[in-house]
């Protein structure tokens, strides 16, 4: 069995790198205005791409028109699911959003999407032309512009997903938008964009993003007390996890609803990035000890925050909340591509199965694993070893909460900075559209 010790040294199976190509209220501060918004689905065909071996790829290309689908077909991620009670989602989400529909039919449950998605889907692709044509020429601002195209994109994969949450009773198929990365640091301001973009998107199964940034904390806890659902996401900490999760267990107790079950969450754990930052303080240090504790760190860590999570969702505070009818905050494994091409193109995702779990993964740790993944438990098999692995970096000097507190700050300022960029060109693209008017 592979462990936590040998895992990153895997050699890295060969994979194609598939790439993508209204309410009249008052709006809150630092928020924008939605109107007009529809929610009717793209008429675009599906499109899929295939790899060297004929084999139909998993992930989609964004296209604006052409291509064809396939037949579903049961894959590993059916099995993912249906045996080890981990739901499968797409961390990526561009139009048409019906080419979502083969990755639904081969066992994807689920989408995430974030500022940096958002970015390269409306920057690269002229699906989104014609929208923002008429929202611009309507006398729509940027800001508000920008919303209103991915208000539609969020709207369009909800209703992808609806089949999936019914049959689930709301425990799944949901698809994830975040609040405006500017208010990282606004603890009201969070809270207000996020009732109101819930509001706006009107949809069963869409998750509120809400960073879990210390501001962040109590908006969390206020967000699910008005019995919104929350993705809480750059988590990057054991300190920090916990923190989220006694903030949804207040947001629950605090809701005053005498049924919770329609008011979830999910916790996103980021892994990957853990260990970029890890291996270059280990190299930094040099030791063959720590060099030896290279791609080790992030699943480590992962395997402490389900521990965590196991203690959290156990005894009388919390069965006093199910017999309300409410729902575990499931761990969700982000950043789960391999950023290192020394490690297996699945170490992201392979130990890290377990029940009332997600796994979010973009193109490339979707096909890999959906090639040549292994469905079997694994996220507890190992967490002493997990344990010796966490002390042994505590004992090479290396403080975990700042890790967290750097990668947190790192994640929030390349949000920050993909939502300013977009912003950026599609004033450029309004300029142009303006100067071709005249």
């Amino acid at each position: 069995m592979a462990t936590i010790s040998n895992l990153a040294n895997l050699p890295r199976a060969t994979c194609v790198d598939s790439k993508s190509s209204s309410s009249s209220s008052v709006l809150p501060r630092s928020f924008v205005n939605f109107r007009g918004l529809n929610a009717k689905l793209s008429s675009s065909q599906l499109s899929l791409r295939y790899n060297q071996r004929s084999r139909p790829s998993l992930s989609v290309r964004c296209s604006v028109s052409g291509g064809n689908g396939t037949a579903g077909k049961r894959t590993t991620l059916h099995d993912l699911y249906e045996k080890e009670g981990q739901s499968p989602w797409y961390d990526n989400l561009c139009r048409p959003v019906t080419d979502l529909l083969p990755l639904i039919a081969r066992g994807v449950r689920g989408v995430t999407s974030n500022p940096a998605i958002f970015q390269k889907a409306i920057s690269t692709s002229n699906a989104y032309n014609d929208q923002f044509r008429t929202l611009v020429e309507s006398g729509k601002d940027i800001e508000s512009a920008y919303w209103e195209l991915v208000v539609k994109d969020i709207q369009d994969a909800c209703k992808l997903f609806e089949p999936i949450y019914d049959q689930t009773e709301g425990a799944d198929g949901y698809v994830s938008v975040e609040v405006s990365p500017r208010l990282a640091d606004d603890t009201q301001g969070t809270v207000e964009a996020a009732k109101y973009l819930s509001k706006v998107v009107n949809r069963r199964n869409v998750y509120i993003k809400i960073p879990a940034t210390a501001p962040c904390i109590p908006s969390i806890r206020d967000v699910i007390a008005s019995g919104i659902s929350v993705n809480v996401t750059l988590i990057f900490s054991i300190a920090r996890y916990e923190a989220v999760i006694d903030a949804y267990l207040d947001g629950l107790e605090a809701s005053g609803l005498d049924d919770l079950s329609r008011v979830t969450s999910v916790a996103s754990f980021f892994v990957s990035r853990v260990d970029t930052l890890m291996d270059k303080m280990l190299e930094q240090i040099g030791t063959p000890e720590a060099l030896d504790l290279r791609g080790k760190a992030a699943v480590a860590q992962a395997a402490l925050a389900y521990k965590l999570y196991q203690h959290k969702f156990s005894g009388p505070r919390w069965e006093a909340l199910v017999k309300k009818g409410a729902k575990k905050q499931r761990l969700l494994w982000a950043s789960t591509s391999v950023k290192n091409p020394a490690y297996s193109d699945t170490l992201y995702v392979a130990p890290l199965i377990g029940p009332d779990t997600v796994s979010t993964m973009p193109d490339q740790a979707l096909e890999a694993f959906a090639d040549h993944g292994i469905v079997k438990r694994t996220i507890d098999a190992n967490v002493s070893e997990a344990e010796g692995i966490y002390s042994a970096l505590e004992k090479l000097g290396i403080d975990w909460n700042k890790v967290g507190e750097q990668l947190e700050d790192e994640g929030v300022d390349s949000f920050k900075k993909s939502f300013e960029s977009l912003l950026g060109t599609l004033q450029d693209k309004a300029n142009t559209l303006k100067l071709a008017s005249h």
